[in-house]
This record gives structure tokens, sequence and C-alpha cells, in this order.
């Protein structure tokens, strides 16, 4: 009997382990937002973090859409679907459970990986900028960058019109399986045409991010943030190209097979890893920085910004202006 369903344990255990680093990303997540709006509070009586607080909307958009992007990942989860969504909605049929997959695809890979990768793109870009721009035009651009790949998604996920022309790979963006005693269950898959719409994405966001990264690094000598900027740059680069990897060898398996269960975790762990690294270097530390560099008036925050190692060359460069430091002492600091 303890063997009679050794695939459901798999199962749940890949849902489960997916669950978990989904509730670590939203408490981190709600920590980077409590930090944007501490921030932005202490700013408001602190001459010198004014200066800091001018990418506050670019960092609580970037956290939003990371957040909104975890969300929208349980919605393909099958554990978390019978326990907790539907229960809720007893009376779902099985070609809304279908729509429910297609809308996580279309959310997930459409609107909301994409808008915190370009949010993170824009965040790299600002910081060798000497004016940020405003914020309803940053706002205005990252939406219209995600507005192409957002509508064909909707138009291959939702309206296949060539699926006559194609394996069924292609568009199989659900799949139903029969378990014991005749129970259906709707199993959210990668259609291989939304891997390769999100993959072409990737490829455009990999090329625009290695040229901004290039002069980021060119405008860096402190040798602390050209390593967190390494690190960015690597796990960016590494996680997202294997994303597309395994969502492509995703289609090898019907979902209601193990190796499915386990390659959908690898594609989650590779997305995942990108976003707690960006909320790290892009939001928690440059604020935690910033807060002790204007922790002091004067000239005590001059000499504690000499010293703080922070993250972004935006950052040196708010110390330097607020504080009248000579752009060779701060990032030789």
């Amino acid at each position: 009997m303890f063997f009679s369903h050794p695939l459901t344990f798999f199962d749940s255990a890949f849902d489960f382990a997916t669950i978990s680093l989904i509730t670590v990303l939203l408490f981190l997540s709600l920590f980077s937002i409590c930090f944007i709006f501490y921030l932005r509070f202490k700013s408001r009586s602190s001459r010198h973090l004014q200066n800091f607080n001018s990418l506050w909307t670019y960092r609580f958009l970037f956290v939003f859409f990371i957040t909104f992007w975890a969300l929208s990942e349980l919605l393909r989860l099958p554990l978390f679907g019978r326990r907790y969504f539907y229960p809720l909605l007893s009376q779902l049929t099985l070609p809304q459970q279908a729509n429910l997959c297609k809308v996580h695809l279309v959310l997930s890979l459409g609107f909301f990986e994409p808008g915190f990768l370009v949010t993170l793109l824009f965040l790299l870009d600002v910081s060798v900028k000497k004016t940020h721009p405003r914020s309803f035009f940053s706002v205005f651009f990252v939406f219209a960058s995600c507005l192409p790949i957002f509508l064909l998604q909707v138009y291959f996920v939702f309206f296949p019109g060539l699926e006559i022309h194609f394996p069924e790979p292609f568009y199989r963006s659900w799949y139903l399986s029969w378990k014991s005693h005749g129970h259906k269950t709707v199993l959210c898959a990668y259609p291989l045409v939304s891997t390769i719409l999100f993959g072409v994405f990737a490829l455009v966001f990999t090329l625009s991010f290695l040229f901004s990264f290039w002069r980021v690094v060119s405008h860096v000598i402190n040798k602390a943030l050209r390593v967190r900027i390494f690190s960015l740059a690597l796990t960016v680069l590494i996680g997202i190209p294997l994303q597309v990897l395994f969502m492509g060898l995703s289609v090898l398996w019907t979902p209601d097979k193990t190796s499915f269960d386990g390659v959908a975790l690898l594609v989650f762990l590779s997305t995942f890893t990108c976003a707690v690294a960006g909320e790290g270097i892009l939001v928690i530390k440059p604020i935690a920085d910033s807060l002790a560099a204007g922790g002091g008036e004067g000239g005590e925050s001059c000499s504690h910004g000499e010293r703080s190692s922070l993250p972004l060359a935006i950052e040196a460069r708010d110390v330097m202006q607020a504080n009248r430091i000579p752009p060779d002492v701060l990032l030789e600091a």
C-alpha cells in the first residue's frame, strides 16, 4: 500500500518545495517594500537621504512585479489548487481550470517576469546617468516594453489559429490527467510557442543587459561594488538562459510525469534566483547603505559615505552630490 502511488509523493514534494520558495520570496518582497517606504519616510526629515530616495518608484515597481510573479506561479501548482484554490471555487469546470493555466502563462511569461526584468535593466542602466527620468515616464516605458510580448502570448495561448500546422507540444498549455477512480485533473504545461516567444524576449534582454553591465562596470572602481555587480550579472546571465532551456525541455514529457515536475521546478528556480539576487543587490543593500551613509549630518555623514561600499554607481554619485566628495575619493574608498 505504501508504494501504490509513488509518483504522488514526488509530485507533492516538488509542489511543496515550490510553495516554500514562493513563501520565502514573498517575505523577502514584503521586507523590501518596508525598507523602501522606511527610507522614503526617513528622507522627509533628512536632507542627505532625499538624494538616496530618488529611485524609490523604480524599486517599488521592481518588487511589485516580483511579488505578483510569485503569486501567479501558484496557479500552475496542482497541490495548491486542490487544497486552497479549487475548494473556494467548487463549481470550476475542467475548461475553466484549463483557462487558469493559460492565464498563468500570459501573466507569468508575458507580463510579470518581463516586467521585473525590464525594471531590473532600468535600475542598472539609470545608475550611470547624471539625471533620473520622471517616474511617470519610467513606469510607462516599462509597461510599453512588456506590451509586445504580452499581446503575443495572449494571441498564441488563447487564440492558437496556427495550431493545425504544428505538433501538439507547440500549443499544449494544459493537460488532462486521469487519476484513480476516474478522477480528472487539469495540469499546466509550457507550450513551445510560448517558450520561443519568451526566448526572443530573453535574447533581447540579455544583449541589453550586457551593454548596461559594461557601462556600469566602466564607472566603478570600488572592488566591493564590482563584486556585487558581477554577482548580479552572473545570476541573470545564467538564470534566464537556463529558464528558457528548461522550458524547452519540458515538452519532452507530459505534465503527469515526475520528470516534468522536476524540470518545472528548475524553471522556477532559475527565475527565483534572479528575483532574490535583484531584490538583495538593487533594493535591500542600497537602502541599507543609504540609511547608514545618511545617518549623520555634515562631516560625520561625509566620512561615513566615504567608507560605505554602495552597491551601484548611482548610490556613489548621490553620496558625492550630497556631501561634496570628490569622485576619486569615493570610488577608491
